[in-house]
């Protein structure tokens, strides 16, 4: 098998891994991967998987690589907040949410950054469609929100708060409160629903 053969069967996915390789073709020599990958025909996302350097050039398609690459998760955190112009601040990592352990990678598409949560807490997220019909798994901008004052505790006061620089217009407009106060209770945590009131209260949302 050449790499136009192996091109023509996962170029339209995006992304493939090793795995998928053998299923297609089982006598497959895995040395060719890294061959091509030296060759710049393929680039390597993290063991096993790999993507194509065509993609590097598509917006939003970081995002895509960040569900495939770590599984179960979810964007969510910063870039869920940048991408919604919650907050203003342009983010450096792809920060995503997983039930697995923390993870960090790096790759031509960019740094990857997975906090971990409780697989109870694996709520809040939706399936949102791009680049021909390709799916990844985004938190809702309530959820985005929980997830960053659960997993970092120092937004606890004021300041704190409002160095974050939430988008007032959305907050009054486009945040629902009522989801946002009934994912907190399935926290089941006392710290984050007095962060969580403490934000309402600040703009005005009570």
């Amino acid at each position: 098998m050449n790499f136009w053969q192996l091109r023509n069967q996962f170029y339209e996915m995006g992304c493939f891994n090793v795995n998928q390789v053998y299923a297609w073709h089982p006598d497959f020599d895995k040395n060719n991967l890294s061959r091509w990958t030296k060759q710049n025909l393929l680039v390597k996302l993290r063991n096993s998987w790999y993507s194509f350097p065509e993609y590097v050039k598509i917006s939003n398609f970081h995002f895509f690589v960040s569900n495939k690459i770590y599984a179960p998760s979810y964007i969510s955190l910063h870039s869920a907040l940048a991408f919604y112009g919650i907050i203003p601040e342009a983010v450096v990592h792809t920060t995503a949410v997983s039930s697995l352990k923390k993870a960090n990678f790096e790759n031509l598409f960019g740094s990857f950054s997975y906090q971990r949560i409780l697989p109870d807490l694996m709520f809040g997220y939706e399936q949102k469609t791009f680049l021909n019909n390709r799916s990844l798994l985004f938190a809702t901008p309530e959820k985005a929100i929980l997830d960053l004052f659960y997993l970092y505790p120092m937004y606890s006061n004021e300041q704190e708060i409002r160095e974050l620089r939430f988008d007032e217009d959305f907050l009054q407009e486009s945040l629902n409160t009522s989801q946002l106060k009934e994912f907190t209770e399935r926290f089941q945590s006392k710290s984050l629903r007095k962060r969580v009131n403490l934000l309402l209260k600040i703009y005005g949302l009570c």
